[in-house]
């Protein structure tokens, strides 16, 4: 019963590994040139950006490296109940890391703009469904490069009211 419970458990977790809701990086897309940042605030934003990126992408190694010797544990001959759990804990303290990075940085970005840059943003930002982030971000990066996502990433006609 309990193999069974750590399955479910590990079929789920990727579902976590996603960044805060609603964020998504704005400041590197067209969206940014559409909300008339003034000089000073886009040198702000690159300096948050640039401030963050290293700790991110050290961040996300770690959460990387927590899912790997998860899974390791998952396809032990000899299965430990306890190290599967210590490695249950690992993953979601790395995650709670980097959600804790992500936010922060968010903040202070969202500290440099204006009540109507950020109510415009809000208006703006891409068309994305609860739990849909990273797909989101990969198919506005799509777009900005003129690729076309691949089928199996096509978002589903809107629905239209009666």
């Amino acid at each position: 019963m309990s193999r069974l419970a750590l399955v479910l458990l590990f079929l789920g977790l990727p579902m976590l590994a996603q960044p805060p809701r609603g964020f998504f990086p704005w400041w590197d897309s067209p969206l940014a040139k559409d909300l008339n940042l003034s000089e000073d605030q886009s040198r702000q934003i690159r300096n948050i950006v640039k401030e963050y990126r290293t700790r991110l992408i050290d961040l996300r190694a770690g959460v990387e490296k927590a899912e790997t010797e998860l899974e390791d544990q998952y396809g032990e001959d000899a299965f430990d109940q306890r190290r599967a759990t210590d490695a249950v804990d690992r993953l979601v303290t790395a995650r709670g890391e980097l959600t804790r990075a992500f936010s922060l940085m968010s903040l202070r970005l969202r500290g440099v703009l204006t009540t109507e840059q950020y109510r415009e943003l809000q208006k703006r930002r891409p068309n994305m469904r609860p739990g849909q982030g990273m797909q989101g971000m990969r198919q506005m990066q799509q777009r900005r490069q003129g690729q076309q996502p691949p089928p199996g990433d096509q978002p589903p006609p809107p629905r239209r009211e009666r």
